[in-house]
């Protein structure tokens, strides 16, 4: 089954079976887990008052960055400026670069994009050297770039550590009549402490903080700027956060998970259990919708199993877990447990400690989850989006 010949026509996707009829190993969508992710966070977000900007990095697919803005995302965030390229080419109007524009080819690139169409775009700055080569190119450009202030902390990634550093950054960039500083950014993710939880509360209020005295001094050059933060891990620490009155009606308040469209079996799993634990009243939850199946290649000894999956097809900073087998690829599907696990990974192949006394024989399909979905969704560049009975409904084309 030749999968890019069904993207490129465009066609309906009817009659095909990811069990029978695709070449497997393939990265699969389940269509109904990804709707109940897509509407639940947009609830979530709209219940506290702030608006979405998933983060794109984590697909890289337009197809579902469209999805998400058409169920009320405000717009996209994403990394780099190839990458906000190939979502203004996509057609998405709202682009938050979440990040430092640095260096003139990439400065050129988003230049290309604000002159191309009606796209409202910002980017990050943390430095009073990346505002003055921000002004000084857009200037020549003849165009207003829209920069945000970014706030870091101790030992993480980028942000300004302190308000020195904070003053001096925004006296940079009210130097330039092509800057316009529209709002306030911060990462919590990148917290690392021994009461994260309490760090990261402390960091978004903080955060406000220092958005509201700038606010007050006038330094913003919209009415209602942005404030923005929130992974996929303490999203709800930082919605909190973002209901307060005082930040609600100041400033237009955007959490950008990237990772809840398609969830995780592995360290979102994991921070959605301790989310719940924090917010028992909640009803619902995210639900992985994201597998890669593949097949049982080799049974060579008592013991162990080699499926044909490797480090060139899914995320190995913690090893795929195998959740169930189908049989010859025939439905229903067997749940495989605790005493199947993935041991190793190579290239193509993944071995799995299997009971001495097993099921499994070659041409067996297993459905493997995955963590930290950015390392597996970039391995491919077709995606297979299926019903609840395996049928292929959509394909999805990556623009990594």
């Amino acid at each position: 089954m030749e999968i890019t010949s069904i993207h490129q026509k465009g066609q309906p996707v009817t009659g095909t079976s990811l069990l029978q009829d695709i070449s497997l190993p393939a990265l699969v969508l389940h269509q109904s887990a990804l709707q109940h992710n897509l509407h639940w966070m947009q609830r979530y977000a709209t219940a506290h008052g702030a608006q979405l900007a998933p983060h794109g990095k984590t697909t890289m697919a337009p197809a579902l960055f469209q999805r998400q803005t058409a169920a009320g995302a405000w717009g996209i965030t994403l990394a780099t400026a190839v990458q906000c390229a190939v979502a203004a080419q996509h057609g998405i109007k709202r682009i938050l670069m979440a990040n430092q524009l640095v260096g003139r080819p990439n400065m050129q690139i988003v230049a290309d994009v604000l002159r191309a169409g009606d796209i409202e775009f910002y980017c990050l700055v943390d430095s009073v050297e990346n505002a003055h080569q921000l002004g000084e190119f857009f200037h020549s450009q003849q165009l207003t770039l829209n920069v945000m202030l970014e706030v870091g902390v101790s030992h993480g990634r980028c942000g300004c550590r302190n308000a020195q550093q904070i003053e001096a950054v925004v006296a940079a960039i009210t130097h330039y009549d092509a800057l316009r500083l529209c709002g306030i950014e911060g990462y919590e993710g990148v917290i690392s402490s021994n009461d994260k939880q309490q760090d990261v509360a402390t960091f978004i209020t903080q955060l406000v903080s220092h958005a509201l005295a700038l606010k007050a001094a006038g330094h913003f050059a919209c009415e209602r700027p942005i404030i923005t933060a929130s992974g996929s891990s303490w999203y709800d620490l930082v919605a909190q956060a973002f209901a307060a009155a005082d930040a609600r009606d100041a400033f237009i308040t955007l959490m950008r998970p990237g990772c809840y469209l398609v969830h995780d079996h592995g360290i979102y799993q994991q921070a959605q259990h301790a989310l719940l634990a924090r917010h028992p009243e909640m009803d619902s939850a995210l639900l992985p919708a994201m597998e890669v199946f593949a097949y049982v290649q080799s049974v060579p000894e008592p013991g162990r199993v080699i499926a044909a999956l490797g480090k060139r097809d899914i995320a190995h900073d913690s090893m795929p877990v195998p959740l169930r087998v189908y049989p010859q690829g025939k439905m229903p599907a067997q749940p495989l447990g605790s005493d199947y696990q993935v041991i190793r990974l190579m290239d193509q192949h993944a071995f799995i400690a299997v009971p001495d006394q097993h099921p499994l024989a070659p041409g067996d399909i297993i459905a493997f989850g995955a963590s930290h979905l950015c390392l597996t969704f970039d391995k491919w560049r077709q995606l297979c989006v299926v019903d609840d009975d395996l049928q292929l409904v959509e394909t999805v084309q990556t623009c990594f």
